[in-house]
């Protein structure tokens, strides 16, 4: 797949063509897979999505699968133990974020679920692969708020949208766009 059209961002050969080829912009389901997104995204403010693509099993490790009722009884020791794996981003207010979240998504349960809440935000239009930020990111960043999430603005909700597959985030003369 050397010689195909891709995003500009995907570089060459790594982690990073890798992410883009076979998982960004592919729908997922579940509870699990809404919430390591939403860590993730969250994480990577301010930082390359190669350093936490890199990081990932690590998260995965560290965040228990992403399980919410798991990550949601991680106590103050928790946190702190999180701060000294050197194989995450080692961030307080991020990993505090990431509990923060992982309680907040249990009690979107009652409301139908994280991955149902976040669907409903799915914009209905053709949206440009330029865009970083939309009326849609923008208004399910302030729903997540009003739920209780942080770390949530607007840009890194857009940037979730594009990679969990609510709408084709590919470059016009990407291989994979319309995929």
């Amino acid at each position: 797949m050397k010689d195909l059209v891709r995003c500009a961002w995907a570089g060459s050969a790594g982690v990073m063509q890798d992410y883009h080829d076979a998982e960004w912009g592919v729908p997922v389901t579940g509870e699990a897979a809404y919430l390591e997104r939403l860590t993730l995204e969250a994480f990577q403010s301010g930082l390359s999505w190669s350093t936490i693509l890199h990081k990932r099993p690590a998260f995965r490790a560290a965040f228990e699968a992403f399980e919410a009722d798991a990550v949601a009884a991680f106590t103050d020791e928790d946190q702190a133990r999180l701060m000294q794996d050197a194989g995450i981003v080692r961030n307080r207010l991020k990993i505090a974020a990431a509990v923060t979240n992982a309680r907040a998504t249990v009690a979107l349960r009652e409301d139908g679920g994280l991955e149902r809440f976040v669907l409903s935000f799915a914009p209905e239009r053709e949206v440009a692969a330029t865009e970083t930020v939309s009326p849609e990111s923008t208004a399910l960043s302030k729903a997540l708020k009003k739920r209780g999430f942080v770390f949530v603005g607007p840009t890194t909700m857009h940037a979730l949208m594009q990679a969990i597959g609510i709408f084709d985030p590919h470059d016009p003369a990407c291989f994979r766009r319309g995929s």
